[in-house]
Parts: structure tokens; C-alpha cells; sequence
């Protein structure tokens, strides 16, 4: 195999019991979208809710796809185009093209999911794993159903790390992509009501959660936080899983990696912690309590991987937030600049009394405030209008000044709120633009925040373009 092939052609043909027509080249990585594709990808027809992706094969193969993978029963429409690999369903050849990945590696695989930071905690051990070896990891939040083969078929034979998220909306989602994944541990951030329109209770959602224990090796490692209230939900499920060992972290008193202390500033964080019972005092690259909590089932995955714990510490002073998730940006304006806390891509209860948190942390400059914009936090079933209007108490709490509020949901948080913090309302994002644009000046400090449906990226992205436009 050349060094720079991911797969045989052989190698595919076997794995997806496939027909090669044209040739079977080798490939040199693994694409679902022409957008993203390179030269040498084996490009996947899927088919999606909205597009089917044999309408763009052609156009793969154009843009230098080495081969596409498409139903044997519309091969003929691209004859003569490129070579192809004719299979009855796409979708299952690349999660049987993910499982001979998974069993050809002799990488330590970790998977993470829970409520918040799923996300930021994948990356965090990808920053810390790759400073110890080639490592792995999941795309933005590939999670899903077809996201997680993806992950798994692109990972090359030599990596000696794998990162895998795993997410869920309804229960008995996570159990057959964690037997996919069959991690060697298995990381639980948290459990919060997010999802509860599809599952009713935070107990169906830390049960859900728990499948991600049943696809461990034989022997692995749960390492699951000790403050949350389902801790031993948790711990029963895990000792009922494969695993054999069990980690815990947070700030309990018998956690196994315990922050004893923390110290907050707008874009770091240092954490005193005991590590397995010895002292270690890091920094992280990162603010927030809930990053400095994350770090700590960050760092007890490490150990249960077998990977350095100490080396793991210090590289973690270089994870940064990953976009959307508590990005910061810089915006020139007339007469300063004003911070921006780019929180737009998803939103729930716990995620949002964070971001508040860390904007409470924010200095502001001169003349300048707090500002929260605020859009709906999605499936939360009955309890929605309530957990909108708790979140009150954190804007209260941690000095915000003004709050910009956009959706149904949020109006009831708008009404929850003094006059004197209520900055503008509008029924979505779009309608309410305008009114963040026109009130921001020079000093402030402004936190966008939603689930993705609420549409809030678009008011980053219309923040970005027009104090851009100023500074030009």
C-alpha cells in the first residue's frame, strides 16, 4: 500500500463486498460531501433527508474523487465517469467499511458523549493525545448515525489514538454506534434535561447516555462524573457494561480526579486538582468552570488509556474553544473593540448558565457592558417555557446587563427579567439583528447563544461582517 493510501482497493472491495466497475483504485481518505472532498477521496452516495448523493457523484468524480461508492442499481447512469464500487446500500457499506476499521486498528480508543460538551471534551483529548502520538478524532461533531462510520473509515491504520463523539436524541441511538466504536473507554460529561420532548425525564436521559458503556471492550474503563445528581444511575449501569474499572472527576470528595480549586479568568482557567490521589496544579487554554470540570474526565480518560497523565496536563494549556462553542473574537469598533463569545452553535439549560458564567467572568472596557443574545433552547418537550425563564437567575447572578432575547421560547426569559435588563425582543433571530447591531458600541462584551434551530450564527456572522466593515 502506498504511504499515502488510506485503503486498498482490495481492501474496500472486501470490506463492502462491493463491485469494483472501472478499476478498484487505492484511496487516500473518505468524503460525503463534494464541497469538502480532495483529490484520492472515495467519495459515498448517501443519501440524506434533503439530497441524495448520487447527484453530485459525477461532480466527485470530476473534482478528483478516486472512486464513489454507489447503488448497484444506479451504476449504469454513471458508466464511464470513474471508477465506482456498486453496493445494495451505501450507507451500510461505509458503517461495514467503519468496522473493518475499527478492526484492522490497534489504536486506544476513547468515546465521549453527555448533555454539554461533548464536543469541546473530544477536542480537549484530541489537543492532548496528539502531543503523545498520532491521533484520531471526529470531524466537528460527526456523531451520528452516519457521522460515526465516517469517522471510523477515515482513520488511518497507524494512529495510536482514537476520539470518538457520540451523540443521541432518542434513547437506543447510542448502543449500536458505540459496537461500532468499541472503545476502550468510555467518557460521560454530564447528564442535564436536554432532549426531554423526546425522552420525558432526566433519568431516560442518563439511561440513554449509559448505552455508551455497553460497547466498551471487555475490561475497559467508564469514567463518569461524580457531582452529577445521576452519578449512581450512571455507576450501576457501568458496573452492569463490560467495563471493569470505573473513573469518576468533578469536585466530589471521592472523585478520582478531584479539582480541589479553581481560578477564572476570561480566557484561561488554573485548576488545582489531585490527580489519582498526587497534587498537580494546570492551566487551561480555555475559560469557564465547566471546561475545568471537562478536564478532569479529560484527564482521567488519559490515564485509563494508558497515555502520559502529566504530559496530558500541560498540553492541556493549548485547548482552545472549538467554533461556536465559546469562541472569541475580537470586533474592531469605532473608538475600541467589543468581545464577542461566539456560543451559536447549540444551546440547552446547563450549556447556557455556563456561557453566562463565563461572560459574568468578562471584563468589560470603558463605558462598556454585559450582553447576552439569546435565542430558544429547543426539545425540551413541556418543561421548554420554565427552564427559559429560570435562566433569570444567571443572568441576575452573573451581571449581565442587557439581554437580547429571539424566539417564543425566550420571551418567557424576556418577561422574566427587570425592565432595566431587557434590551430588545423578536420572535427569531433574523427580526432581531437589527437591534443587537444597533446597540453594541466600543467596551462591550457580548455573548451569543442558542440551539441551532433558533438561528443565532446568523447574528454572529452579521456581527462579524458589519464591525469588519467598520474597521476597514
Amino acid at each position: 500500500m502506498p504511504a499515502s493510501a488510506l485503503w486498498t482497493g482490495a481492501a474496500l472491495v472486501e470490506a463492502m463486498q462491493a463491485r469494483a466497475i472501472g478499476g478498484a483504485p487505492d484511496v487516500s481518505g473518505v468524503s460525503i460531501d463534494t464541497r469538502t472532498l480532495k483529490p484520492g477521496d472515495l467519495f459515498f452516495a448517501i443519501k440524506g433527508d434533503a439530497r441524495d448523493g448520487h447527484d453530485f457523484v459525477a461532480a466527485a468524480l470530476e473534482n478528483g474523487a478516486a472512486a464513489a461508492v454507489v447503488l448497484e442499481s444506479r451504476a449504469g447512469e454513471f458508466a464511464g465517469k470513474g471508477p465506482l464500487f456498486a453496493v445494495p446500500d451505501v450507507l451500510e457499506a461505509m458503517v461495514a467499511l467503519g468496522r473493518a476499521s475499527r478492526a484492522r486498528s490497534q489504536a486506544r480508543i476513547v468515546a465521549v458523549t453527555g448533555s454539554v460538551g461533548k464536543t469541546g471534551t473530544k477536542e480537549a483529548l484530541r489537543t492532548v493525545l496528539s502531543a503523545q502520538g498520532a491521533t484520531h478524532a471526529s470531524a466537528a461533531s460527526y456523531n451520528n448515525h452516519w457521522g460515526v462510520p465516517l469517522t471510523l473509515a477515515r482513520m488511518p491504520a497507524d494512529s495510536r489514538f482514537g476520539v470518538f463523539e457520540i451523540g443521541m436524541n432518542h434513547a437506543g441511538e447510542i448502543t449500536p454506534l458505540v459496537a461500532m466504536v468499541r472503545p476502550h473507554v468510555a467518557l460521560i460529561t454530564t447528564v442535564e434535561p436536554v432532549h426531554l420532548e423526546n425522552l420525558g425525564s432526566v433519568e431516560a436521559i442518563a439511561d440513554a447516555k449509559a448505552e455508551i458503556f455497553s460497547g466498551l471492550v471487555e475490561g475497559g474503563t467508564a469514567v463518569i462524573n461524580r457531582d452529577n445528581p445521576h452519578y449512581e444511575r450512571l455507576r450501576r449501569a457501568a458496573e452492569a457494561s463490560p467495563a471493569g474499572r470505573i473513573v469518576s472527576f468533578g469536585e466530589h470528595p471521592e472523585a478520582d480526579v478531584r479539582m480541589t480549586r479553581v481560578i477564572l479568568h476570561p480566557d484561561q482557567s488554573i485548576v488545582e486538582a489531585t490527580l489519582f490521589g498526587e497534587a498537580a496544579t494546570f492551566r487551561i487554554g480555555s475559560p469557564g468552570k465547566h471546561v475545568a470540570l471537562n478536564s478532569l474526565g479529560v484527564l482521567g480518560a488519559v490515564q485509563a488509556l494508558g497515555a502520559d497523565l502529566a504530559l496530558a496536563a500541560i498540553a492541556l494549556a493549548d485547548v482552545t474553544p472549538p467554533t461556536g462553542r465559546g469562541e472569541q473574537i475580537r470586533l474592531p469598533a469605532p473608538g475600541g473593540e467589543i468581545a464577542l463569545y461566539d456560543e451559536s452553535y447549540n444551546a440547552n439549560p446547563a450549556s447556557m448558565r455556563a456561557a453566562l458564567g463565563v461572560l459574568g467572568q468578562a471584563p468589560v472596557g470603558l463605558r462598556g457592558r454585559r450582553i447576552a443574545v439569546l435565542g430558544d433552547m429547543l426539545e425540551l418537550g413541556p418543561e421548554g417555557p420554565a427552564l427559559h425563564a429560570g435562566l433569570a437567575g444567571a443572568v441576575m447572578e452573573n451581571r449581565v446587563d442587557l439581554v437580547f432575547a429571539a424566539g417564543p421560547l425566550m420571551k418567557n426569559l424576556w418577561l422574566a427579567l427587570p425592565l432595566e435588563k431587557r434590551g430588545a425582543y423578536a420572535p427569531s433571530a433574523a427580526e432581531l439583528t437589527g437591534a443587537v447591531l444597533a446597540a453594541l458600541r466600543a467596551g462591550d462584551v457580548v455573548t451569543v447563544k442558542g440551539s441551532n434551530g433558533s438561528r443565532t450564527g446568523a447574528i454572529v456572522a452579521a456581527l462579524k461582517s458589519r464591525f469588519a466593515t467598520n474597521a476597514a
